[in-house]
């Protein structure tokens, strides 16, 4: 099957060359962030000058022509931190105006949403996913880089209260690093009624040397939950979803929604619905394969929609049936 799949009229759906139909486009807009994660960004990266991003103009038309043009039904909106650029809300108001687009979403660090959740809801944003790692201020301080505990844990509140519904929180598990305050990420997730998903500790970035020695499965993630947890009860999963969720009902009477996303111990790629592209325009059809071709060649010096679908078409057709064990990029100039 090939990449392309006439469905009537103009709309014709993006599929990969293994007849996965591609409806969610993850779109970085920096790779700048105030955080240093352990797991994510070097210490020293590259930062792309303006004039070879996207700006909002040029996102809102590349967005509107693979909503209406090729069935994108989803965007997330990812970075580096997102928030980082000074046109956020200008972006967000752009890309919520495609009446054709069902659901826009945004990952970020939280650490501005106090001040921006409003205006980002206001724009037309309709839920973000906030990165969480631990509720221990020094250990938060450790693997971020930054003392912000704080002002995170105020902007999931303000999130909340700005109707950004559902917020989810992001927890990447990294041994010796926070293995050890799960139980307290799950006692926050079930008091603010918040949905929590353990993400394991993939084999890029700058952990990827020493992967083994820092990867924490999710068998040994629930053995670490097993004493607070009476049962786990499975939720039927979501179409966009890579989390595996479940219903979990504490020792103490509460519940709260959990979900596992595993790449390495178990991984999706058959169910990937996915393309990524990049705040320079290169596009990556799988997070942990080598980016193909960038769409800055089909919008400067002005937009060419042929040229645009030439472009995705010849990435999709390179896409492997599944990730390869180890990748070549840097979460945060990639998206995640």
């Amino acid at each position: 099957m090939g990449p392309w799949d006439g469905g009537g009229g103009n709309n014709v759906s993006l599929l990969d060359s293994h007849g996965r139909s591609i409806r969610y486009l993850r779109l970085s807009l920096t790779s700048a962030c105030p955080m240093r994660c352990v797991y994510c960004r070097p210490v020293a990266l590259k930062q792309f000058p303006d004039d070879q991003r996207l700006s909002g103009p040029e996102t809102e038309q590349l967005v509107r022509h693979l909503v209406v043009h090729h069935g994108i039904s989803k965007v997330r909106i990812t970075g580096g931190e997102p928030t980082s650029r000074p046109d956020i809300i200008e972006i967000i108001h752009r890309l919520a105006s495609v009446p054709e687009l069902c659901e826009l979403a945004m990952t970020t660090n939280g650490l501005t949403l106090a001040r921006q959740a409003r205006d980002l809801a206001r724009a037309g944003l309709a839920r973000v996913n906030v990165s969480l790692d631990s509720l221990d201020a020094g250990i938060f301080r450790r693997m971020t880089g930054v003392n912000g505990l704080a002002s995170v844990i105020e902007g999931i509140d303000a999130a909340v209260l700005a109707g950004l519904s559902p917020v989810k929180l992001n927890t990447v598990v990294v041994r010796g690093e926070n293995e050890e305050n799960l139980p307290a990420l799950l006692d926050f997730a079930a008091t603010r009624a918040l949905e929590l998903r353990f993400i394991e500790l993939m084999a890029m970035g700058p952990l990827a040397e020493n992967w083994s020695q820092r990867y924490v499965s999710v068998a040994d993630i629930k053995r670490m939950l097993a004493p607070h947890i009476i049962d786990w009860r499975p939720i039927p999963s979501q179409v966009s979803s890579s989390a595996r969720r479940f219903r979990a009902r504490l020792r103490d009477g509460r519940e709260a929604t959990v979900g596992f996303i595993t790449p390495m111990s178990c991984n999706f790629c058959s169910d990937c619905n996915r393309i990524r592209i990049g705040e320079n325009g290169r596009i990556y059809p799988c997070l942990m394969g080598p980016p193909s071709g960038s769409v800055l060649e089909a919008i400067r010096p002005r937009f060419d929609p042929s040229r645009l679908d030439e472009l995705i078409q010849n990435a999709l057709a390179g896409k492997a049936a599944e990730h390869p064990v180890k990748g070549f990029g840097i979460m945060t100039q990639i998206g995640g």
